[in-house]
């Protein structure tokens, strides 16, 4: 976690390059989050929620530059060694109808029924914080059901069928995105989001292709992979099915897609992080080795993928422009997460002073 990983004062926030429409973008975002931020337990432990109650309550009527803001109420902080790598996400849209019809044959699966989702700190204090998902067979609670089993027909009466795509790759990744826009051929479109996923580990496909010699060089990007696959069916199927985890899905109304804060996530804003490092609601900014993901960004959602410090998946919104930025996005920089001020301070109070080795008696 953050607090153990060691930090250390990172620059003032005016000496940034964070444009106007950058900082007011991720004001929006912040202020949007406050709620949560302020209810939620800090997983990486470095704040609590009265913390930020004063940014919160700053950002509710703040009508002045957003750049200011930021310098007003934060400090930034370097967690580690502060070395940041940055992939992406987007909001895709592809063929699918509510009804199933011909040409429509691919599940989307809602929350199955015999899905459950067990708090291992209910059991002991040493697992605090962990859950697993599984399923009871007979006496015994056992993994759910993998991407293979499922396809094969697992979910058979445990699982509603919110829709119905076209097309199993673009289902794929819309999977993996974690929420996306099915639109109908009469032009009709159906948001859906996250509901729950199967407790299966997530395997990113595009590592096990290049590390297979699959893809040469300039087809790591998604657009490569699923050129791939559409090339190799049979076998692009069965590396598909080595990805065992699989999202359930909820059709969504409102503002979206939502992300694991349960508020939407907005592009070139949004960015999904791991809680253990990065508290979900917290702005944090990138220097990277490309442009368009430097900047400040906040921490709305997580994924499956997005573990250890300063990782980060950049989200671009919706269509053609962000998939293509969001398919080829993997850059890598520096991380500075934006703390309350006072933040390191009180932190560096409270950890126990370092013993000193006993001096040599002569």
């Amino acid at each position: 976690m953050a607090a153990t990983a060691g930090l250390v004062a990172g620059p003032a926030i005016e000496t940034l390059p964070i444009t106007p429409d950058n900082a007011a973008r991720a004001l929006a975002a912040f202020k949007l989050s406050c709620p949560g931020l302020q209810r939620r337990t800090d997983a990486s432990g470095l704040t609590r929620g009265s913390d930020w109650g004063d940014a919160c309550a700053a950002a509710a009527s703040w009508s002045g530059d957003a750049t200011g803001f930021f310098a007003r109420w934060f400090e930034t902080v370097q967690v580690g060694n502060g070395a940041a790598f940055a992939t992406g996400y987007y909001e895709p849209e592809i063929a699918g109808v509510r009804a199933r019809r011909s040409g429509y044959d691919v599940p989307v699966y809602g929350l199955p029924d015999n899905l459950i989702e067990v708090d291992l700190g209910q059991f002991s204090d040493a697992l605090k914080g962990k859950r697993i998902r599984g399923r009871v067979h007979g006496r015994q609670f056992v993994p759910y059901y993998d991407r293979t089993q499922i396809e094969q027909g697992a979910l058979e009466g445990h699982a509603p069928v919110v829709a119905w795509a076209a097309d199993p790759i673009e289902m794929f990744f819309l999977q993996v995105q974690g929420s996306g826009r099915l639109k109908g051929p009469d032009g009709q479109v159906v948001r859906i989001g996250y509901a729950g996923q199967n407790g299966r580990d997530y395997t990113g496909i595009g590592k096990l292709m290049k590390d297979r010699g699959l893809l040469g060089p300039g087809q790591t990007s998604m657009q490569g992979i699923v050129a791939w696959l559409r090339a190799h069916p049979e076998e692009g199927r069965a590396i598909m099915r080595e990805n065992k985890s699989f999202v359930f899905f909820k059709e969504l109304s409102g503002a979206g897609p939502l992300g694991a804060m349960g508020y939407p996530v907005a592009g070139w804003t949004s960015v999904a992080a791991d809680p253990k490092f990065i508290p979900l609601g917290a702005p944090l900014f990138l220097s990277m080795d490309r442009t368009d993901a430097t900047g400040l960004w906040v921490a709305q959602d997580t994924g499956g993928a997005i573990k250890g410090p300063n990782r980060v998946d950049t989200f671009w919104g919706a269509g053609e422009e962000a998939r293509a930025i969001a398919g080829g996005m993997s850059a890598r920089g520096v991380a500075w997460l934006l703390l309350p001020k006072g933040t390191l301070a009180r932190l560096n109070a409270a950890q126990p002073a370092t013993a000193q080795p006993p001096i040599p008696q002569p």
